[in-house]
């Protein structure tokens, strides 16, 4: 026996079935699949923003990375869940989608004050946890909010529950499609061509032009159905907070916030900042002088190479503000030097503002070193100087067994390879990565500042290998002249780096390696 569900639906043996129109107005075909397209694509652009609102306040790490796609796949589950019970429990949802998606454009945009306002007042008390706090609360917002608006839109679509595969398939392809376009076309071109604020500014425009479209027609379907005024006031809030929102950086490149600084106690003096890290610091006018005290002791080194001003040649694997290859010009006229740097913004900053153009010898290969190092000659070099970081880490596939092979390959038999990490203790990186050199040079020290009994302190280290031996006294020598660091023999060098892993790419954990302190 048939009885009535409800004006659409009827109820035999336990089954239900819709039969009838559907008792809540739905969105056209076409309007669904934009709606859905656009919310999901929006989730994806505002995670991939989102690392890179953060990174001057924090650093880029895995953990920085892990937390905000870890953020957003929970907004991601949150959304869904919600927007599909709120679904299920509405008569009707569709007079919820178009506020939603407004007020999902407001939070887009209010994003980035968010993060700004709050990395700015934490900046000086090293709090770097709360920036992430509050960073993660910015992605999951917005992000969870627009996740809620594929399961109503679906709710809408269901005229026949036959078709719930063909309609919940449908919308789910349209939503992974619009996600997979918002990946490539950020990260591919939208980060390369505009800044972070003015891509906020573009996917919050268009998911409230998205949501203005759904209440236009809703409007059309059941008159009377209102803009929600304090969602669609709140726009031109978020909009003018952006506007006054602090920017940490005068260059958004593709890999970093930069910023060149001028130094008030010296005339010539320039700083650059990547993201948190101090990178660089050159002399306009004196390219002799060395300011960090690292870069004093990889001149140590490369002094000690060659007899005093006689011309080299110098592979760089990171070019930051290009000190060294600028000291190589001036302390050994006629040196070539090879620059091997992935941010092309970095290098077209330091064009502008560094002088970098007027570098001697110089070369530039904008690119990733790994590649990079496989088109270099066999053999070409005296010295190879290692200067690349993300944040305070050396980037994990720069550190491996295999790129020290591929230096050993460019190197002459007597040249040798200077890196430069960054490491706190109990120094688990810096001895992994002298374990690594180790297994593949015949000669390998550690140069570090003094400041305990084994010469091994915070901060810098420079490792220095070779196939013949090193010249240890010349080394020393040079940074008796330079400063308070030493440089152990090979002995202490091994001792230092005691049982401690040889990373490969196969297994090569460095944010992990580098201890909690050193993010403080």
């Amino acid at each position: 026996m048939l009885s009535p569900v409800a004006d659409d639906v009827t109820r035999t043996d336990g089954e239900v079935t819709r039969t009838g129109a559907p008792a809540r107005p739905t969105l056209s075909n076409g309007v669904a699949a934009v709606v859905v397209f656009v919310a999901a694509a929006a989730v994806l652009v505002l995670e991939i923003l989102a690392l890179r609102l953060i990174a001057p306040y924090v650093g880029v790490t895995l953990q920085t990375n892990t937390a905000v796609i870890g953020a957003a796949l929970l907004a991601i589950a949150l959304g869904a869940w919600t927007g599909g019970r709120v679904a299920d429990r509405t008569d009707d949802a569709g007079r919820l989608i178009g506020p939603v998606l407004l007020a999902g454009a407001a939070l887009i945009l209010l994003t980035l004050p968010v993060v700004r306002f709050t990395g700015e007042a934490t900046r000086s008390t090293g709090d770097a946890g709360a920036t992430l706090l509050l960073a993660m609360v910015a992605v999951v917002l917005p992000a969870a909010l627009l996740s809620s608006i594929p399961p109503m839109v679906a709710t809408l679509q269901l005229d026949d529950l036959r078709r719930t595969g063909t309609v919940v398939g449908r919308l789910s392809s349209l939503g992974t499609l619009g996600a997979i376009v918002a990946t490539f076309a950020t990260g591919f071109v939208l980060v390369a061509a505009f800044p972070t604020s003015a891509i906020l500014l573009g996917t919050g425009a268009v998911v409230a032009l998205a949501g203005a479209v759904v209440l236009w027609q809703r409007r059309q379907l059941t008159p009377g159905t209102g803009l929600a005024p304090g969602v669609v006031a709140l726009l031109p809030v978020a909009t003018l907070l952006v506007a006054l929102a602090p920017n940490p950086c005068q260059v958004e490149t593709e890999y970093h916030c930069a910023k060149v600084t001028a130094d008030p106690a010296r005339a010539g003096g320039r700083l650059l900042e990547l993201d948190t890290l101090r990178h660089s610091y050159v002399d306009l006018t004196d390219p002799l002088y060395l300011e960090f005290e690292y870069t004093r002791a990889i001149a140590a080194v490369t002094d000690a190479v060659r007899p005093p001003g006689r011309a080299m040649t110098a592979l760089h694997i990171g070019g930051g503000g290009f000190t060294l290859p600028r000291y190589l010009a001036a302390a050994r006229p006629g040196t070539r030097s090879t620059v091997l740097e992935i941010d092309g913004g970095v290098v077209e900053l330091g064009r502008r503002r560094l002088g970098v153009d007027r570098i001697p010898g110089l070369t530039v290969r904008v690119g990733d070193a790994r590649t990079g190092l496989d088109e270099q000659p066999t053999g070409a070099y005296d010295v190879v100087v290692g200067d690349a970081f993300g944040g305070i880490a050396v980037p994990w596939h720069l550190t491996t067994r295999e790129v020290a092979e591929q230096v050993r390959r460019v190197l002459r038999p007597d040249g040798v390879y200077a890196v430069n990490v960054i490491d706190y203790q109990p120094d688990r990186f810096a001895r992994a990565e002298l374990a690594t050199l180790r297994a593949v040079f015949g000669h390998v020290v550690l140069v570090s500042a003094a400041g305990t009994a084994s010469g091994v302190g915070g901060g810098n280290h420079v490792l220095v290998a070779g196939q013949a031996p090193l010249p240890l006294a010349a080394i020393a020598e040079g940074l008796r002249r330079r400063g308070d660091w030493i440089v152990s023999d090979e002995a202490r060098t091994a001792a230092y780096a005691g049982s401690a892993p040889v990373l490969t790419d196969d297994r090569a954990p460095v944010d992990q390696l580098i201890t909690t302190y050193a993010r403080r």
